[in-house]
């Protein structure tokens, strides 16, 4: 199991390499929650996300024959460019395997750090068991993602940097993945706070580390399905639940619903982008996923800000929803000449803007005297939105709501 004293010594072997990036107290956040709310902004680390830490630490320790053989790793895609990043400053040849779906911009952005990258299996499970393969084929060192003690060290070095800036926390709250960056802060924290509270989060739709936990083994789930692709694992590491077995206090799940509408709100509020798993932590706090009492000082871990610029706008859409700011409707209306502008005069009297309007007289389901009103709104809240739908119906409209 790592020790304080091997996240200290990564913390020597990283520092030329990786930023000791900000934390910053949220004043928005903190009236949002009643915490005192915190954000280590892990999104503004080199390649957007804390991965360097372990993948430079663990490139450091490599003997020369290694470095002469290379390196081979999976990731879905912040691993991905850590490992090849590190492998680049290092002078030391890397491939690394990805999911088939992993984001564009993830796969483009591994190719521009110098590392050869190969598209295999639909998740990081499959595209690891490929990985390994040309380990054993091509006598590459494999680079874990999580579950190596030298990678875990290295994530660590995030939890030193916590400590220092905000020594007062009461709890700290992680993203899980596979474990391996709770296991390293949680080690640096706990060694030298040992009364702060260190809460886990997954992503409902990969939540493997709740059961391992309570098993006392690991537990693999059958499938991963979450906008937070960066901890979409099927399930933790053997070595990372050994030390989240010993040092962590409690782990929590939220919806994508819920990180859509944290990551929607870092951006209105704080003008931060994150990816789906950099708001995790966040969305925990503001669903009260946790217990946690009025003016306790949280620090979430924003651990990263790699998304995919053509999932921005759905999980931005998703989060407006979940904010009451975005509403999409259908009518059933008579085909005959101005009922269009009745309904939208009703509209304009609500003050909605229409985004988009589709207007459908040949679908199957609609009567032949019939036309179907498509419309989607930007909304000031929810109670706005509910209006607007009272207002459509007080003029005998039947209103169905889609989002």
């Amino acid at each position: 199991m790592i020790t304080l004293s091997d996240v200290r010594e990564a913390r020597e072997r990283v520092g030329d390499v990786a930023r000791h990036t900000p934390l910053e107290r949220s004043r928005s956040f903190s009236e949002m929650s009643g915490a005192d709310l915190h954000l280590k902004l892990e999104n503004f680390q080199r390649t957007g996300a804390f991965k360097i830490r372990g993948a430079m630490n663990r490139i450091a320790t490599l003997s020369e024959a290694e470095r002469e053989a290379g390196v081979v790793t999976a990731s879905a895609g912040n691993h991905a460019q850590g490992v090849a990043l590190a492998a680049d400053r290092a002078g030391v040849d890397a491939t690394v395997v990805m999911p088939r779906f992993a984001p564009v911009s993830k796969v483009k952005a591994t190719r521009g750090y110098g590392a050869s990258v190969r598209l295999e299996g639909v998740d990081y499970d499959e595209a690891q068991a490929y990985a390994h393969e040309l380990e054993r084929r091509e006598d590459r060192t494999y680079v874990h993602a999580f579950d190596d003690p030298v990678v875990m060290a290295g994530q660590g070095t995030l939890g030193l940097e916590i400590v220092d800036d905000c020594p007062d926390l009461d709890t700290v709250v992680v993203p899980i993945g596979g474990g391996g960056l709770i296991s390293g802060v949680a080690v640096a924290i706990k060694e030298q706070l040992p009364d702060v509270r260190v809460v886990g989060v997954q992503a409902e739709g990969a939540a493997s580390a709740g059961e391992s936990l309570k098993k006392g083994e690991v537990h693999e789930i059958d499938s991963v399905d979450t906008i937070a692709d960066g901890i979409a694992t099927r399930s933790v590491g053997e070595q990372t639940l050994e030390v989240m077995s010993a040092y962590v206090d409690e782990v929590v799940t939220v919806d994508d619903r819920e990180i859509a509408l944290a990551l929607t709100l870092l951006l209105e509020r704080a003008k931060t982008l994150v990816e789906g798993a950099g708001a995790v932590a966040l969305a925990a706090v503001l669903s009260e996923a946790f217990e946690y009492e009025d003016d306790e000082t949280i620090v979430a871990a924003l651990c990263g800000g790699n998304i995919d610029l053509n999932r921005l706008g759905t999980v931005i859409r998703r989060g407006l929803v979940q904010m009451g700011r975005y509403l999409k409707i259908t009518i059933d209306l008579k085909d005959r000449p101005g009922e269009l502008e009745r309904v939208s005069s009703i509209v304009a009297r609500t003050g909605a803007n229409v985004y988009a309007v589709h207007h459908d007289r040949t679908s199957r389901d609609v009567a032949v005297n019939a036309a179907e009103l498509e419309l989607e709104l930007e909304t000031d809240d929810a109670e706005h939105a509910a209006d607007i739908v009272d207002a459509l119906e007080a003029e005998g409209y039947e209103v169905e709501v889609l989002s």
